[in-house]
């Protein structure tokens, strides 16, 4: 039998105070990639509610409810589950959702642009669950796949496309910039922020060495070398795991060793 103890009251990641009944026991994530670390925590059996993008594992949408995308919540379906925790993020979520979750139930957010942030909101999940000794060791293994990471001092010219369609990359203040860098990579839209609209007209400007196509959230594929070669004759284009890129949770220890192959 489970010892509860008093709500848990601490800080997020976007500095908002939240009382977690401690352990928590029904728990809905907003959030893939924390959606996967639960489980990774051995947490599955407690996750009640997760978005239809919660693709990792596969059974989680078939273990737990599905309440909606990342930014269309099903509140309803929400309540009905009577979640004790609720996991969110700043960027992947709503503010107006969040904002009307919390006003019912205690909502975690996180807040990512880094691995270190990664790192930190890994502990923190581990804390307030009862998990904290797996995330710990969880989140030393990944520092310690990135320290162990050789990335030469001349960084390669790079763009990384999340869209089509219109065109957007990626550039300063997202994680995926973060992981760029130390990927080996040197972001041709770096003075740009968050997630631009460019210009094919940019795109040849900024004369990138390679060219990015994410295999998510569009899903690019070999099909779309062709465009991007007539735009940028000169660079090479390659079609990546944007999982390994972008997600900033229990899949990061996988990350390092992608990189090496690029």
């Amino acid at each position: 039998m489970l010892d509860f103890l008093p709500p848990l009251t601490v800080t997020d990641q976007m500095g908002r105070r939240v009382a977690v009944p401690y352990p928590p026991q029904r728990i809905v994530s907003l959030v893939p990639s924390q959606t996967e670390l639960l489980y990774d925590l051995g947490l599955g059996s407690r996750v009640v509610g997760v978005t239809k993008f919660c693709i990792h594992p596969r059974t989680a949408r078939q273990q737990a409810q599905v309440v909606g995308g990342t930014k269309n919540f099903d509140f309803a379906r929400i309540a009905s589950l009577k979640p004790d925790l609720i996991l969110g993020n700043k960027e992947e979520n709503y503010q107006e959702g969040i904002t009307e979750l919390a006003s019912k139930h205690p909502v975690w957010m996180s807040d990512i642009t880094n691995l270190e942030a990664s790192l930190d909101m890994i502990r923190r999940v581990g804390l307030i669950t009862g998990r904290q000794a797996k995330a710990d060791s969880l989140s030393a293994a990944i520092a310690a796949s990135f320290t162990a990471l050789q990335v030469s001092d001349s960084l390669v010219p790079a763009a990384y496309f999340i869209w089509r369609k219109p065109y957007m990359v990626a550039a300063s203040g997202t994680f995926i910039n973060d992981m760029l860098q130390r990927a080996g990579f040197q972001n041709v839209f770096a003075q740009l922020q968050r997630y631009p609209e460019i210009t094919p007209a940019q795109l040849a400007e900024a004369a990138p060495h390679q060219i990015l196509l994410s295999s998510e959230p569009y899903p690019f594929g070999e099909k779309h070398r062709v465009e991007f070669q007539a735009i940028c004759p000169g660079a090479t284009i390659r079609i990546v795991d944007g999982e390994l890129f972008s997600w900033y949770g229990s899949r990061l220890l996988h990350s390092a060793d992608y990189f090496r192959t690029l």
